[in-house]
């Protein structure tokens, strides 16, 4: 994606020299021969830089004052070009919000070489000191430059999911080389015309034009499950899913990472602002995301009309298996006052029902019998049950054989019972995304 130069001079010969010696692929030049249209622009396009000459009647401050006014949000470089080599013109056009001055006539190399410098600085200051990538306020400028563009573009809006129970399984530091490995991957898929900016740590866009956007989010998709594996320790692999640690986590499964992307273009919609196309893309990512493995969906033309979309319902329905009648009477009554519709069960058989529960809190039951483990893992064979999340309390002190069983927590007794509840709130929440 280029970085985009306004020049704001109503000279022809010298606004055409100027925009000759620093038009590239990497940077767009537009010139504005009035200041009326210049403000258009800046609105729309959000320059790098700007280049205002003193070819107007206005007082070349005063214009430096208004453009900063205006663009106090971006930040641009501005640039002033002007006859006059007087010291305190210099100080007076500075002091009004200009980043550098030059007196005309300038030399061509030296006008090149510090606009390209000034262009470097204003990216390397947007870029992520981290992964290298341009931040999200940069990106959000780059999706309203295309909005003001008449050509055809499509966006991918890419995540790696799971990556927070990751970075506290692994680290920090492992964490940093699966973004990377991801971002490298990406980079090596994409030319000089397309753009790749950061929402968030784990969160990417893509533009790029409508051709090529879905056989990249496919490939994107297989060279990351390709690569996803190697960032894992063997008994892990084993396993089939990560076990996090430390206080807060202790007991909690985690699925391995994968990645979904999300894609909308302008062929079917016009969108109007960024928050437009964010809202589109986040509901398109969302509708992708597959809990199990590497997915992608693209926006396809609507064939039907009003009224085809239903939002869903809140599901806030727990089903409790729980053996020992006064606990089972206390969780019911607390998850009650909580605001959950609960259903007890004092005995391990699942029981027919026409509502699927978000969540199951399981008894594990004796080291013997296992009956709630055996329980939990038919739960999960289930077509019905699946997708529900399931809470395992038990007094057996062996966290990888409760987790092998299918659930999503293993939780030891005795528990407290606002630290059941803080994992109540977390499972309802991830079942209704």
């Amino acid at each position: 994606m280029q970085s985009v130069t306004l020049i704001i001079d109503k000279r022809l010969e010298l606004s055409t020299k100027y925009k000759k010696l620093l038009e590239s692929e990497t940077n767009k030049v537009i010139i504005s021969k009035d200041l009326i249209t210049s403000i258009k622009l800046i609105q729309d396009k959000e320059p790098d830089l700007i280049i205002i000459s003193d070819s107007f009647d206005d007082d070349l401050s005063d214009f430096c004052k208004q453009v900063r006014a205006l663009t106090y949000n971006m930040r641009p470089i501005i640039v002033a070009m002007s006859k006059s080599a007087d010291f305190n013109d210099r100080i007076k056009v500075l002091e009004s919000g200009a980043d550098d001055f030059l007196s005309e006539p300038v030399n061509s190399e030296e006008f090149q070489v510090r606009m390209n410098a000034h262009l470097r600085r204003e990216f390397e200051s947007n870029l992520d000191t981290k992964q290298q990538l341009p931040n999200k306020n940069y990106t959000l400028r780059a999706i309203k430059r295309k909005l003001s563009d008449n050509d055809e573009w499509a966006a991918l809006y890419i995540s790696i999911e799971n990556f927070e129970s990751y970075k506290q399984a692994y680290t920090g530091l492992a964490s940093d080389k699966l973004l990377q490995t991801y971002i490298a991957i990406i980079r090596a898929s994409l030319n000089h015309n397309d753009y790749i900016g950061q929402i968030s740590e784990n969160i990417f866009l893509i533009i790029t034009d409508t051709i090529k956007a879905e056989k990249l989010a496919r490939f994107l998709i297989f060279a990351f499950d390709s690569v996803a594996n190697k960032f894992y320790a063997e008994h892990d692999l084993d396993r089939g899913y990560m076990i996090l640690q430390g206080d807060e986590y202790a007991g909690r499964r985690a699925n391995f990472v994968h990645s979904t992307i999300g894609i909308i273009t302008n062929e079917f919609t016009k969108y109007k602002d960024t928050t437009q196309v964010l809202t589109a893309l986040t509901q398109i990512h969302n509708m992708a995301d597959n809990p199990n493995r590497s997915n992608y969906l693209m926006e396809r033309p609507k064939i039907a009309g009003e009224d085809s979309i239903l939002e869903k319902e809140l599901n806030n329905k727990i089903l409790i298996f729980e053996t020992d009648e006064a606990l089972s009477i206390l969780l019911n009554t607390i998850l009650n006052l909580q605001g959950y519709q609960t259903r007890t069960v004092n005995e391990y058989e699942i029981p027919k029902t026409d509502e699927i529960p978000a969540l199951i809190i399981v008894d594990a039951g004796d080291l013997e019998k296992k009956n709630g483990l055996n329980l939990c893992y038919k739960l999960k064979q289930q077509e019905d049950f699946k997708h529900s999340k399931i809470i395992v309390t038990s007094i057996i002190h062996d966290k990888e054989l409760v987790l092998n069983t299918g659930a999503d927590l293993y939780l030891p007794k005795p528990y407290e019972i606002p630290h059941l509840i803080k994992w109540v709130n977390e499972f309802i929440k991830e079942f209704n995304m």
